[in-house]
């Protein structure tokens, strides 16, 4: 483990406060000492209040804020003398620790102090880091894993065996430290936890962190390499029975957890190798790297290879059975769905309401199976007993947020597909879809769509008129997120307009098909897998030129027609399957590549109008945007109309001609 710390960088921080920010981002930056939250830090400082009056504050990071990113608005000021006190108490709730913490507050509007502000309390010290490092955490947790932590620090750390986070912890340290004299510690390990490091400034605590990881990492690669894998890697590329198995799995879990989720597979050669393990059902499911990660993870992971209605079954029956053990009164039982997957021989699957969470939930997988790894070479891996996760799993501040979180967007944990996405209305459907909740794979034969990857969208290439580009954009979908319950078909074009007299062939036959038999191929290629959706739907973008078409396009005109007769069709033959199937026909969506101002210039002074009044030619006399054509697709897939199929929805502000 290397040192980040730079004296250039150091020296712009004008206050602590500035570099507890500074350094805290130095350990949120490696993944190896935290993780999506993980850890805290805190600095001590004094402060002049209103009257002038200088006040001892401890500046802990807060609730929700993750050390790779915090800023100083991230960190708690709360009264030090307080906090002191609070150490003193024979007993202390957790629920009554937060709330007098939060009274100490200088500032009421700062998050919530972090359940570790008492233990940085009262170290002695101006800086203190806690971190959950792989690596100290690994040796721990394994049988005689105490001794070993003495072995490799001797007296230079106090060893904590576990107990709970919280006032719990604080008081356990106050205890073993009544005689301590602190300046002969560098840091305090807490069994199967993490470990502290402090000191008087922000680089002697931050490099004591880094000095005493090392010294554990050394002590893996001495004694507990792990023996390099002889699994061959996977294909990159799932083929379509192992597709098939993916979507059955997100199904399965779906269904445990009480809604539609996503699913990240991870199938890199370390995922591949763990998850091939002829003893992998028995070492996967000894319990988390550290406790806190069971409120993402759940205490164990599924350990199977397939039959995922059965096997996903069994885990929610188990896991009933382990709330049962543990359980007190007023307790009410989460879901009981697994969140991690281990796939015998395929990898690892990450389950959850959205990408960034399963992603969160990937990595805590990849750290967790990398440690097993270490461990079972180091004499076997010895998590907490189930009784301390339960505890962590169902801690009554844990349950509270749970309590507290406000309602999910629409569609989380749905995935759709859209076509022809890269501008115009597809990318406007493609957003909406995304902005409530759902994961979205764009498509479109411009390289722009690229451009709209994000955490939980993904842009991909696709020529429509391709007939295996188009099934691979929906095994690229499935692949990515686990399955699909949302296809928007869009993709489409307006060609020259050509009277039937001198049409060329070529014009009609790139117009069928490119607005015709592509939605065919992505129909028949999305259907199996739409089986295996969520209230799953299909909207077709289709045009007012179907019931009023014009002169001149006939090409795009007959399209267009027998694309909303395949619709039709299509809401009868997959009605069955609960698949709904609509289509909605814009007219006149003026903000689109289609529509420069030349052509729209042009157009309005053939119908003797100005611009504004041609763009409004309608009977309502308003302007269509590609967001009112997202905002119909929106509510066609979302619950408002989960029990209409077969629907044909003008978007053209009311046509004369169609009316």
């Amino acid at each position: 483990m290397q040192s980040r710390w730079n004296a250039a960088d150091a020296a712009r921080c004008t206050t602590p406060l500035d570099l507890r920010v500074y350094t805290s981002r130095l350990l949120g930056a490696d993944p190896a000492l935290v993780l999506h939250g993980g850890g805290n830090t805190s600095v001590k400082a004094s402060v002049q209040n209103l009257f002038g009056d200088l006040e001892e504050i401890l500046y802990i990071k807060g609730s929700g804020w993750d050390l790779a990113t915090v800023a100083a608005a991230g960190f708690a000021p709360v009264r030090l003398d307080v906090l002191r006190r609070m150490a003193d108490l024979p007993s202390l709730t957790d629920t009554d620790m937060v709330r007098v913490q939060r009274a100490a507050m200088i500032d009421p509007n700062a998050p919530t102090p972090s359940v570790e502000a008492i233990l940085h309390a009262i170290i002695p010290f101006t800086f203190v880091d806690h971190t959950h490092a792989d690596a100290v955490v690994t040796v721990s947790n394994t049988p005689g894993g105490a001794r070993r932590i003495h072995e490799i620090y001797g007296d230079t750390v106090l060893v904590v065996p576990y107990v709970m986070p919280g006032f719990v912890l604080a008081r356990a340290v106050r205890e073993l430290t009544r005689a301590t004299d602190w300046e002969q510690l560098d840091g305090i390990v807490l069994l199967n936890h993490g470990i502290f490091t402090f000191g008087p400034d922000a680089k002697s605590s931050y490099e004591r962190m880094i000095a005493l990881v090392t010294r554990a990492e050394r002590h893996l690669e001495q004694h507990a390499s792990p023996v390099a894998s002889g699994t061959a890697p996977r294909a990159a590329s799932l083929e379509r029975a192992e597709l098939l198995s993916l979507a059955q799995l997100r199904h399965a879990v779906g269904w445990a957890k009480g809604g539609p989720v996503v699913a990240l597979l991870d199938r890199s050669p370390e995922a591949v190798a763990f998850s091939s393990r002829a003893d992998v059902a028995a070492i996967a499911t000894r319990g988390p790297l550290t406790p806190d990660h069971v409120i993402r993870t759940k205490p164990v992971p599924l350990v199977a290879g397939g039959n995922w209605t059965d096997a996903v079954a069994g885990y929610a029956t188990r896991y009933r059975e382990y709330y049962t053990r543990h359980a007190t009164p007023g307790l009410a039982c989460l879901d009981p769905a697994p969140r991690w997957v281990v796939w015998q021989g395929n990898g690892s699957v990450s389950v959850a309401s959205s990408a960034r969470e399963a992603a969160i939930i990937t990595d805590l997988a990849r750290h967790t199976a990398r440690a097993i790894e270490y461990a079972e070479r180091l004499g076997g891996w010895r998590a907490l007993p189930e009784a301390d996760l339960f505890a962590v799993e169902y801690w009554e501040l844990e349950q509270e947020k749970l309590r507290q979180g406000g309602a999910s967007p629409v569609l989380s944990g749905k995935v759709a597909l859209v076509t022809g996405a890269a501008s115009g209305i597809g990318r406007a459907v493609a957003e909406s879809l995304y902005g409530q909740g759902a994961a979205v794979v764009a498509t479109d034969i411009s390289a722009g769509v690229v451009q709209l990857a994000k955490d939980g969208m993904w842009g991909l290439v696709t020529d429509a008129r391709d007939h295996d580009a188009v099934h691979r954009s929906v095994a690229e979908c499935v692949s990515r997120f686990g399955g699909l319950d949302i296809v928007v078909s869009n993709a489409g074009v307006f060609p020259p307009s050509q009277r039937i007299e001198s049409m060329d062939q070529g014009s009609w036959d790139d117009s069928l098909s490119l607005n015709l038999s592509s939605h065919l191929v992505l129909l028949r290629s999305a259907v199996p897998f739409l089986r295996l959706g969520f209230d799953p739907c299909v909207v077709i973008i289709g045009s007012k030129n179907v019931p009023a078409p014009g002169p001149g396009a006939a090409a795009y005109s007959v399209a267009k027609a027998g694309l909303a007769q395949l619709a039709r069709v299509a809401a009868l033959e997959l009605g069955r399957d609960g698949i709904r199937v609509n289509t909605v026909h814009p007219h006149l969506v003026f903000d689109t590549g289609l529509w420069t101002p030349e052509v729209l210039a042009a157009r309005a002074a053939q119908y003797g109008m100005t611009v504004e009044e041609y763009c409004r030619n309608n009977v309502l006399r308003v302007e269509i945007s590609t967001r009112d054509v997202a905002s119909a697709v929106l509510a066609l897939a979302g619950p408002t109309f989960a029990k209409t199929t077969g629907a044909q929805i003008p978007i053209d502000g009311g046509s004369d001609r169609v009316i």
